[in-house]
Parts: structure tokens; sequence; C-alpha cells
């Protein structure tokens, strides 16, 4: 890229435990004219400490550290209220690791084995507060996004499909009523109370009160 006497380059901090791989980042990003490695470490509580004294613009992140977690590293620096853009450069591919970065407060997630301009890319998207994921693990989102959607479909016809009464017992139920209360009040059998709750229950594919309450919280029926 052409170097631009009119705008900063953008200050990485760099946290990679493995001096090799640190290295060939290093090489590859000081080879930009736009790009600036300001700091490094192998271990995620140092990381921790720079980012704080450096406020660098991006931290370059590995997942697997010496000590903590890039995961965990990623959850303390948000709650400090740093304000870098995270970008994981990680051999993690499995939905896991990707998920859990993603939501500590990642912007990035890069693989290892990805081109070289792709690393570049996502730092630059990153920057400009855009969010990169690699091409290849996008499928992930796409795939929990439908596996959502499709257990929102099931679990809202499942809740129309429930009587008047089964809802009235399914809130009072999670609610923390017991099923004599629930008789006393609706001035019925304690028998029919328990078979409406296992009926709504089985309905709705819950089997304990707790997964119960859970759902009833899920779907704004009780406060949690």
């Amino acid at each position: 890229m052409p170097k631009n006497n009119h705008s900063k380059p953008i200050r990485i901090l760099l946290v990679e435990d493995q001096e090799i791989v640190r290295s060939g980042v290093r090489m590859l990003l000081e080879g930009q004219a736009d790009l600036s490695i300001i700091g490094e470490t192998g271990n995620g509580s140092q990381a921790i400490q720079l980012a704080s004294q450096l406020e660098p613009d991006i931290i370059l992140l590995d997942i697997t550290l010496p000590d903590i977690s890039g995961i965990e590293v990623t959850r303390r620096l948000r709650q400090s209220g740093c304000r870098s853009h995270i970008v994981a450069l990680t051999i993690h591919e499995d939905e896991q690791f990707f998920f859990e970065m993603l939501q500590a407060g990642a912007s990035g997630y890069v693989p290892k084995r990805a081109a070289s301009e792709d690393l570049i890319n996502a730092i630059r998207m990153v920057h400009r507060g855009e969010v990169y994921l690699y091409p290849a693990l996008t499928r992930l989102l796409v795939d929990d996004f439908l596996q959502r959607a499709s257990q929102e479909e099931t679990t809202k016809a499942a809740m129309n499909g429930l009587t008047p009464r089964e809802q009235e017992i399914l809130i009072a139920v999670a609610s923390g009523e017991s099923n004599e209360e629930i008789a006393q009040r609706l001035v019925i059998s304690k028998h029919t109370v328990a078979r409406h709750r296992e009926n709504l229950m089985r309905k709705l594919g819950l089997h304990n009160r707790s997964e119960l309450v859970k759902y009833a919280i899920r779907k704004g029926l009780i406060s949690p």
C-alpha cells in the first residue's frame, strides 16, 4: 500500500505465544506502510496491561495463550472499557471458539491458515469500524441463524398449540405456584392441574420445571 503522509498508521498490539509465528506476523505487518506494531507479548495477562498502557487501535490476539485464553483476555478488556478493536488470529476454526470469541467482543476472526492479504484486510476493515469474518467461517453464522429461526418457529407453533388453560398453568408454574395452589386459585382439582402441566410440557418439549421457567423467561411470560 502506498505511504500516505496525511494519515497515521494503524497501531497494533501483537499477542502470540509462539515466537516463530509472532516474528512472521511482525515481518508481514511491518511491510505495510499503514500498519505499525507498537507492542507485542506472548501471554494474556501482559496483553491486558499493554493494552491499557499503549491504547492500540488493533489488538491482534491469539486464542491459545499459556496463562489465560484470548477469549478471557477479550472479555476482561471489554469489561475494563478498552476501546481497542480486537482481531483473533488463531488455529481454531470450530464453532465453539468462533462464537465465544465474537460474543466476548472481538470484531474480527482470522484463521492462521489464511492468506497474508486476508489478515491485512481484516485489520484495515476492523479499524474502519467494520467486522471481518473469514469467508469460510461465515457459514457457521448462517447455520446458527437458520437453526435459531427454526427453533423459534417450532416454539411459536408449540405455544400456539397450547389451550388457554394450559397457557395459564404454564405461567403459574413458571411463577413458582404449586399444583395445589393453582388448583385452589382456578377451582379445579390437583389431578387436572397435573394433567394440564404434563400436556403443556410435552407439547413444548420440556422435561422439568427448570426448563419450563427458562422457557417462560425467554418468551417474556415472566420476569427473571
